[in-house]
């Protein structure tokens, strides 16, 4: 369930379909992702899809992680980065080891407090968490090298684009829940901001509210 040739093979898919960043597959490759999901579930962790997490949340499917980490790091490296849905913690974990400081938000507090174990256990100090609306983003620490969404909201938030440093980069699912939704890359620039359509995907919707238990 979890070797190396377990490991390798998901990989192996990840070169397949496109994905060339070496320091971002390394990094995957020697993250255990069983640890991100509850037991049960945990013999599929090496597949190439999203599984369920609780809270009808998901764990993001292995490339749709790998795609937007080299995305996000596409133009340089990052020194603070604001992720917007913590979830199981995995995506959190691949960003920890990428850049020097990770900010995440999470609206559903049982996930973050599982996150948080996930991370200590993978000796990861350097992810500062809040249990907030993560639409919002978290203006008291910006403004952010580049902001990762895990959730799509059906229009870009202005609070995360504002939240941007200038040259800082937004990597975010954009669309309708149960409909078509898009990837898109959006650079803040002197002159405002430019967008870039990346791919067709499937996120759980960004929602407004906090859930304590």
């Amino acid at each position: 369930m979890t070797s190396q040739r377990t490991r390798d093979r998901l990989i192996e898919r990840l070169l397949e379909q496109g994905i060339t960043d070496k320091a971002v597959l390394n990094v995957i490759r020697g993250t255990p992702r069983h640890i991100f999901l509850d037991e049960a579930l945990s013999h599929r962790a090496y597949e190439d899809s999203s599984l369920p997490i609780g809270f009808q949340q998901t764990l993001s499917q292995p490339y749709i992680v790998a795609r937007m980490t080299e995305l996000l790091l596409a133009n340089g490296p990052k020194e603070r980065v604001l992720e917007v849905g913590t979830g199981s913690g995995y995506q959190t974990a691949i960003l920890a080891q990428m850049v020097e400081r990770v900010f995440s938000v999470e609206r559903i507090r049982p996930l973050q407090e599982k996150a948080r174990q996930r991370l200590r256990q993978l000796g990861l100090h350097n992810v500062h968490l809040r249990h907030a609306d993560g639409g919002m983003g978290w203006k008291e620490r910006g403004p952010f090298d580049a902001i990762l969404s895990a959730a799509a909201p059906e229009e870009v938030p202005a609070e995360l684009l504002e939240q941007l440093a200038v040259g800082g980069r937004l990597v975010i699912p954009v669309g309708p829940v149960g409909k078509q939704q898009s990837l898109y890359v959006y650079d803040k620039t002197e002159d405002g901001v430019e967008e870039m359509l990346i791919e067709p995907v499937l996120f759980v919707p960004m929602v407004t509210g906090v859930v304590v238990a």
